[in-house]
């Protein structure tokens, strides 16, 4: 336990004159937060408040250094009086969105986390032993042997999902906690435990939640409270005070009604309703903020703010240091471990097309079954091996959904700093394997010896293995495919429409000599896999061969088939075929993590270059108003 508590581990944020806008076509330069100033000390819980749109996850994407590309800020966000990143291990941000492994129970998704994220040196049974004592903390111990739950099955609820994301972030006890929307879709009961076990957590944490719409229990539960306007501090001060700060501004609140509702009411421009002041006088929305905002900023809090701010600027205290988590070594296992149990009992990911990969091979096996070795028969090999080399691999992309939903938590884990991009590649290759193995092989043996190909256990494994390496190509290419295209639906499209066109210049369809030259021959004949799928399937199969020729009533070699016929390559054998396809998967593997590598390294850097100064921003404001 010692390695993962700190010493001192108090952290004091503070931001000062932060403007955020983001640019469109569209639109132009908008400006989403303009000017904001305020803090967040230890052992507190800031909620920031406002009415959708008013930039709460904006602050919070910006203070915890999570801004998108598209987004331009300035403005001082200094840790501990000092400007410096949030180290590993010393600040968890828990997103609006449960990204969990539905299949896992929440005593597995606990422990794998603890896991991959503490450090090597801490035995097991003490990683157990933080795990278990989270999940407590959280109150969880009744779920713990209860499956998470998604779209395949019902799990824990909403609220217990929510604990179990705040629980995976807090293993390495971080002095700082962001959560986004922790309350979104929970209904207030759900609401009120889930921030009361966050705030429990507040002793010597600093901990800052954007938040909609809270109940009166949920309020009372809050320290501090910022509380925005389209972009603009409308408060910022105790969050026992904002009720005062509403009734010496004229907009009291009324007696028993939740204060959040009237704050939130008082403060939507979005419905431009006019607000009582008196028994004869009403404002329009726009006026009443305006009226508050000013309010604000000519109130000692405002001055208490800002001289709260320049003292927590002059300590410049401890500098965050990055602590130890468990190795590359220990964190691919972990990762392949957890990978495979994933696989082995989502239905949709492999046993859903194993049971369809084997209909389809008793269709395929029967339709050209005992195909024999006459003349027709050699139309009839190329078609059932292309079909295989085609049709079957074309429909690995059924996976792509499960994929889709384990990159999500990878994303998640990954921009937390729980592993890197390297062991989650090594982990989900490794952990396919002997489901592509089960894959390629049952359905293949099925379709091979009830189609009647050559014998003899060379010719079935090589066949095997092709269309072994075949799927995990077509895996390997939806994964690149998903990095680049995060939608589901568009990436299937994409990873479909790719397949076809490569399908078009394997060298079937279009014997290689017909093909055009331009794009179809070069390169996309050579770069396409199945070139060399076909090659490798039709040498495997016509190389040795006889076939009984009717007309010439004689035998014709399956070289010269080879050649003649299908137009293959007779430079090199089967084997450097299936060489080339095994290349062509490290390849693919390599390139997608050089797509997920290259988003790290560009997104802070065209982060950086976005960034103006509070002039320009400021200016760009005043000329979009």
């Amino acid at each position: 336990m010692s390695e993962i508590v700190p010493q001192n581990g108090k952290v004091l944020l503070t931001w000062e004159d932060l403007w955020v806008t983001a640019s469109s076509l569209k639109d132009g330069n908008k400006a989403i937060l303009k000017g904001l100033t305020g803090y967040a000390k230890p052992g507190e819980l800031l909620a920031i408040m406002g009415p959708s749109g008013c930039g709460k996850s904006t602050l919070l994407d910006t203070i915890a250094g999570r801004l998108g590309s598209s987004t331009r800020q300035s403005g001082d966000i200094l840790i501990n009086g000092r400007k410096q990143t949030l180290a590993y291990g010393t600040s968890a941000y828990v997103t609006q969105e449960d990204t969990l492994m539905a299949t896992l129970t929440v005593k597995e998704a606990v422990y794998y986390s603890a896991e991959l994220q503490l450090p090597n040196s801490m035995p097991k049974s003490e990683k157990k032993q933080i795990a278990d004592m989270t999940m407590k903390e959280m109150g969880l111990q009744d779920a713990m042997e209860t499956r998470i739950g998604g779209w395949s099955g019902k799990g824990i609820s909403g609220g217990q999902k929510r604990r179990v994301s705040i629980c995976l972030e807090i293993l390495t006890r971080p002095n700082l906690l962001f959560l986004d929307e922790p309350t979104s879709g929970l209904d207030s009961a759900a609401s009120y435990y889930v921030m009361k076990t966050i705030a429990s957590q507040c002793q010597g944490r600093t901990i800052i939640a954007s938040i909609h719409q809270p109940s009166t229990e949920v309020f009372s539960l809050f320290h501090s409270l910022c509380l925005l306007s389209s972009g603009r501090t409308v408060y910022f001060g105790p969050a026992s005070a904002a009720t005062e700060f509403f009734a010496l501004s004229g907009y009291p609140c009324p007696t028993l009604q939740n204060p959040s509702d009237h704050f939130l009411k008082t403060i939507n421009s979005d419905f431009d309703q006019d607000i009582e002041e008196g028994p004869t006088s009403r404002k329009s929305t726009e006026e009443v903020i305006n009226i508050l905002i000013k309010s604000y900023s000519d109130s000692e809090k405002y001055r208490a703010v800002q001289s709260q701010v320049a003292e927590i600027c002059k300590q410049e205290g401890e500098v965050l240091e990055k602590r130890s988590r468990a190795s590359f070594t220990t964190q691919s296992l972990v990762l392949t471990k957890r990978s495979f149990v994933n696989m082995s009992r989502d239905l949709g990911y492999y046993w859903m097309r194993l049971g369809v990969y084997i209909v389809i091979a008793v269709g395929l096996g029967t339709i050209y079954y005992d195909v024999g070795f006459s003349y027709t028969s050699i139309q009839s090999r190329g078609s059932m091996l292309m079909f295989v080399a085609t049709f079957i691999t074309f429909m690995a992309i059924g996976g792509f959904s499960s994929f889709v939903e384990e990159l999500k938590v990878f994303q998640r884990e990954k921009l937390n700093g729980h592993y890197g991009s390297g062991s989650f590649v090594i982990a989900n290759t490794l952990s396919a394997m002997p489901y592509l193995v089960l894959v390629s092989f049952i359905p293949g043996a099925i379709a091979y010896f009830l189609t009647g190909l050559q014998g003899g256990f060379e010719h079935f494994m090589c066949f095997a293995l092709v269309l072994f390496t075949c799927l995990m190509l077509v895996e390997s290419l939806m994964m690149i495919v998903a990095s680049i295209v995060p939608n589901f639906l568009m990436g299937l499209i994409s990873g479909a429409g790719i397949q076809a066109l490569m399908c078009l210049s394997g060298g079937f369809f279009r014997l290689p000599n017909d093909l055009p030259r331009l794009f179809w021959k070069y390169p996309l004949h050579y770069v396409a896999f199945h070139k060399y799928a076909y090659q490798g399937l039709f040498k495997n199969e016509f190389e040795g061969l006889k076939i009984h020729d009717e007309n010439m009533k004689g035998l014709i070699k399956g070289e010269y088939i080879l050649k003649y016929k299908w137009e293959m390559d007779m430079d090199y054998s089967k084997w450097v075929d299936l060489a080339i396809l095994l290349g062509m998967i490290i390849l693919y593997r390599l390139l997608f993590l050089l797509f997920v590598k290259a988003g790290e390294k560009v997104k802070p850097a065209v982060r950086a270059i976005m960034s103006n100064s509070p002039k320009q921003i400021k200016s760009a404001e005043t000329f979009a108003a």
